[in-house]
């Protein structure tokens, strides 16, 4: 039996499971208890499945760390998310008497303190440079024409492709993702996200998440992506605090050369029991 819980940040959902938990074969279980139509559900789930599963072992310290490694719907193992950092530090916050977490994926430490709504983690630089994306070209690849749009790729942890549009509404991402997701300039594939400013320092978000293959409700790394093109290609100064809005609420987002910060809301959906084999996970009957 593997006890289970289900959290979001800002919408963006996972199914949070011991680093211990005596799972075989954690893409299989993870494909299951994600899909939206037949997955893990509750009556106190915003949504059936989730966008991926966070294995957690937390570690005594100080400040405490968590180990998080996180399986995808599709079974690939992103370097990093960012709202699944923000539910992993509420998640160990939870289990200890400290005041701040150390989180890390295996893109590295993220440190998270709680705030008034939420938790705050510092992110890592973001780089354009063609290696850390990664890009299949010498040089970055800021606000030029891909797919129909302007493109500026940055990593933040993972590669996104940022476009900065107009009637952001109007976009089926489900068409005009992919081709870019794919594109043969992204080895490694990538995010993509579309960004509209709503007022001078506001902006509508949306993320169409590689490993989930679909738009997501929200997209730490994404935000992020966001706030960081909006500095490169000079939409905005260095230091100023975003306001970004993906469909499942609001994050903030400062980037500058000293430090990156995302701060958002979490949520402690429901905890239930799973009897997890390696071929199945169905729901404890005793739920």
């Amino acid at each position: 039996m593997v006890s289970v819980e289900k959290w979001n940040g800002t919408g963006n959902d996972f199914v949070i499971v011991p680093g211990t938990a005596p799972i075989e074969d954690e893409a299989h279980f993870t494909k299951h208890v994600c899909d939206r139509e037949t997955g893990l559900d509750d009556v106190h789930s915003r949504k059936r499945g989730a966008d991926g599963v966070l294995f957690l072992t937390l570690h005594d310290g100080t400040p405490p760390r968590v180990e998080m490694h996180h399986v995808q719907p599709d079974g690939s193992t992103p370097a990093m998310c960012g709202n699944g950092v923000r539910c992993a530090a509420q998640w160990a916050l939870n289990r200890t008497e400290a005041e701040s977490v150390i989180v890390e994926p295996p893109a590295g430490p993220h440190p998270a303190t709680p705030t008034a709504d939420g938790i705050e983690i510092e992110m890592q630089q973001p780089r354009f440079a063609p290696a850390a994306v990664p890009l299949n070209r010498p040089t970055p690849l800021v606000a030029e024409s891909l797919g129909g749009f302007d493109i500026t790729a940055v990593s933040t942890g993972v590669p996104h492709a940022v476009a900065f549009v107009d009637d952001i509404a109007d976009y089926d991402l489900s068409e005009v993702a992919p081709p870019i997701r794919h594109h043969d300039i992204f080895p490694e594939g990538a995010n993509v996200t579309l960004a509209e400013w709503v007022g001078e320092t506001e902006l509508i978000q949306r993320t169409y998440e590689r490993g989930v293959e679909a738009e997501t409700d929200a997209c730490g790394t994404g935000a992020v992506a966001i706030g960081a093109a909006a500095v490169r290609t000079q939409r905005v100064a260095p230091g100023t605090t975003l306001s970004i809005q993906p469909p499942g609420g609001t994050l903030a987002v400062t980037v500058d050369e000293e430090q990156v910060l995302m701060a958002g809301p979490v949520e402690r959906e429901f905890e239930t029991t799973l009897e997890a084999t390696r071929r199945s996970v169905t729901p404890s009957p005793t739920d």
